[in-house]
This record gives C-alpha cells, sequence and structure tokens, in this order.
C-alpha cells in the first residue's frame, strides 16, 4: 500500500486575532478607502508603506491593488514609452510580460541557465543588439542572479533595471535584500507569497521622481502628502499635473492584513527554509533527480521548490504528475507546450507575436518541475512528499 498525503498544497496559516479585531473596526467604521480619514487618523495604507519601507530599507513605498499592477505602474513612472523594449528572462510568470504589454513595452526575452538564473551572457549580448533601455530581472521562483553582473550590464548598457520580487521577498544576495539592486522593484501580496492579503502589491524605490509619478499614477489625486513613505511635496511639482491617473491604490482593509504579517516574516523565512532544507535532504539522495546547488551568499526564502526528474520527452512527466497526485502530491511543470493553472513558458504568450526561439530556456523548462511549500506543511510532511516524488521518479525511470 503506497503512502498518501493528505494536506492541501493551497491552505495558507490563518490570519491572527488582533488583525482580524484591527480589520473588524475598519469594517465599522466604514472608511475603507486610504484617503477616507477624518481628523489626525492616518491610513491603514499610509502605515503600511512606512512599515514596509522601513523593513525593505527602502525610501520610498507605495501599496498598490496588485504585485502586476504594481509592475506595470513601476514601468511607466521609470520613463517607459510605447514601443520601448523591455529585456525579461524567459523563464517568468504571465503577470510580467503582461505588464510590460500593458505598459506600452516589447519584451526582449533573455536565455535562463541551468540554475534557473537569467543568462548573463545572453543578457549582454541581447543588451548590446537590442537597445532596450529597461530590464524586468523576476528573481523567478525564489532563483536570483548574479547581482554584481546583472547590474554590471545595466550600467554599462545604460539600463534601468526593475526587479520583480514576488517570490524573494525577505530574499538576500550577498547580504543585501532582493528589491534593493535596481531603480525600483515591485513585491506580491497575493495569498501564495511571502506575506497574503489575497491580492495586492508594493512598489519600492529610492528615485523620489520615480515614487512621486508611481503614486500620482496609483490614482492619489492631489493626496499624495497623506502617503506614509512619499517624497517631499515640492517632487510632485514638475509632474502632478501631467501624469496619468490608472487607479491601482490598496485600500485599508487589505493594508492592516498585510501590517499584522510584518512582525513574524523574517520568523516565516525561517520557517519556510526548514521546510525547503527537508525537501531538499531527501530529493538530493534520488539518482534520478536533479536539485541545482544554490549559491552560500544567496539568502532565499524556500517557499517553493524546484527540481528536474532525469526523464525523456513528455509523457514520464504527465505519468509523474497524474502518480503524485494519486498520493496527493500537487507537482507543477513548466515543459508543457500549453499553459496549465500558473505555469506557462515564454512561447504560449501568443498575444506577443512571434518570438524567437530560445533552445537554452526551452530544453531547461522541459523537465522542470515545481511544488508549493505552504507553512502549513510540518517538517516531516515535507519529507513525506520528498519521498512520495523519489519513489514516483525512480518508478519511472525504471
Amino acid at each position: 500500500m503506497k503512502t498518501v498525503f493528505d494536506k492541501p498544497f493551497t491552505q495558507q496559516e490563518p490570519i491572527d486575532e488582533a488583525t482580524i479585531a484591527r480589520v473588524s473596526g475598519i469594517l465599522r467604521s466604514g472608511r475603507l478607502h486610504r484617503y477616507n480619514t477624518i481628523e489626525d487618523e492616518i491610513a491603514e495604507a499610509a502605515l503600511l508603506e512606512k512599515d514596509y519601507a522601513d523593513w525593505q530599507g527602502s525610501k520610498y513605498c507605495l501599496a498598490c491593488s496588485s504585485g502586476g499592477y504594481a509592475l506595470h505602474v513601476a514601468l511607466r513612472a521609470a520613463g517607459l514609452q510605447p514601443g520601448d523594449k523591455v529585456l525579461a528572462n524567459a523563464y517568468t510568470l504571465a503577470p510580467v510580460p503582461g505588464a510590460i504589454h500593458n505598459a506600452g513595452g516589447v519584451p526582449v526575452f533573455v536565455e535562463i541557465d541551468g540554475n534557473w538564473h537569467i543568462d548573463t551572457n545572453d543578457l549582454r549580448a541581447k543588451a548590446e543588439a537590442s537597445g532596450a533601455r529597461f530590464l524586468m530581472l523576476s528573481h523567478m521562483r525564489g532563483h536570483i542572479a548574479d547581482m554584481d553582473a546583472v547590474c554590471a550590464i545595466c550600467e554599462e548598457f545604460g539600463i534601468s533595471l526593475i526587479e520583480d520580487c514576488a517570490h524573494t521577498m525577505g530574499a538576500k544576495w550577498k547580504g543585501n535584500r532582493s528589491g534593493n539592486f535596481g531603480r525600483v522593484a515591485a513585491f506580491s501580496a497575493q495569498t501564495y507569497k511571502h506575506i497574503n492579503s489575497g491580492e495586492g502589491g508594493l512598489l519600492t524605490t529610492d528615485d523620489p521622481e520615480l515614487a512621486a509619478r508611481a503614486i500620482m499614477m496609483s490614482g492619489s489625486y492631489m493626496l499624495y502628502q497623506s502617503h506614509g513613505a512619499a517624497p517631499a511635496a515640492d517632487v510632485f511639482a514638475g509632474v502632478r499635473l501631467e501624469t496619468p491617473n490608472f487607479s491601482g491604490r490598496m485600500d485599508n482593509v487589505r493594508a492592516a492584513i498585510l501590517r499584522g504579517q510584518m512582525a513574524g516574516l523574517e520568523e516565516n523565512v525561517r520557517r519556510w527554509n526548514l521546510r525547503y532544507q527537508a525537501l531538499e535532504r531527501v530529493v538530493r539522495k534520488s539518482p534520478d533527480i536533479d536539485v541545482p546547488r544554490r549559491a552560500q551568499h544567496e539568502e532565499f526564502v524556500g517557499s517553493s521548490f524546484q527540481f528536474r526528474p532525469r526523464l525523456a520527452g513528455s509523457e514520464p512527466f504527465e505519468d509523474l504528475m497524474q502518480n503524485c497526485a494519486s498520493r496527493g502530491v500537487d507537482i507543477k511543470w513548466f515543459g508543457a507546450d500549453q499553459p496549465r493553472a500558473f505555469t506557462s513558458r515564454y512561447d504560449s504568450w501568443r498575444y506577443l507575436g512571434d518570438l524567437p526561439t530560445l533552445p537554452n530556456t526551452l530544453e531547461i523548462l522541459a523537465t522542470t518541475c515545481d511544488i508549493r511549500v505552504p507553512l502549513t506543511f510540518s517538517e516531516k510532511d515535507c519529507e513525506m512528499v520528498a519521498t512520495i516524488i523519489v519513489e514516483e521518479v525512480a518508478g519511472l525511470s525504471g
């Protein structure tokens, strides 16, 4: 009788009672909109912006309606014009090309290497060939590339770096927080991310004019001085009447939910990594599965786990997903030629037109598997999940 795992991979931890009480107070007040305050009251969204900017170590922060909106407004506030080319690693999720397209940009996809990082050799070649002035770098599934090399290329070619930190909130590279390398960064607070408001996002930057433009674009009307981590009023003088309103604000309810989770974020990073390590210990023992080793100076957040079974062709991967699912283990595979759930390949975003083939990326994604690591799992749970994966891969490896 094969072991069957019986916990859902989508179950998040409950919101704490103090936060529920704070949200209830906001609901009873009726003042859900971030600009609907009474005398001497600071809106919860403004308090979140201050809290997050302090935690991240950035000067400015904007609370947004989603991580995808934060990416879109980051590009627009950084000066992207319709038709401008935007470099982007080809291994990413659909909101990234969606944000580029929504902002009027044209993506130029860059190959990835065997560690799921952007290929810096291909990045340099495409930066030179394309003339792109922007790089939207996704730290996809929590994997941070060689940021020394990436930043050097951006400096050499005058490229503005926009960091997509949806999967790296709390992560560091050589001691520096993810999101603090580029001109602007976007974070997600969607329900499977490191803080959870169901949907939401945060934008951070040290650039005062960019911050002012982003705040105006979010739909601040002329209430920008009520933001919690905004530049001085005089910075808005040159942008406030020439910046469109895209209405991408965060409301006070979601801001309160997120503020309640900030105090526990560092501890949750530790807890995620313990679970990641439990998975890794078991999976690494398999001769049939590759798990690339992460650089010692990469302080990642193990909220998801990626591995590459040594299987050939699509049929064994389809069987692997079905066999693991029958035992309660939900595996996502990035090699399918059609999008499934949140997984999709760059060549499936057909609204972008014909895209050049990226053979290295396709080869790597052909064997890339992914699982979520919710904090509702124990370390023992993770060992059981890993054992099931190892057994099923072994059965298909024959």
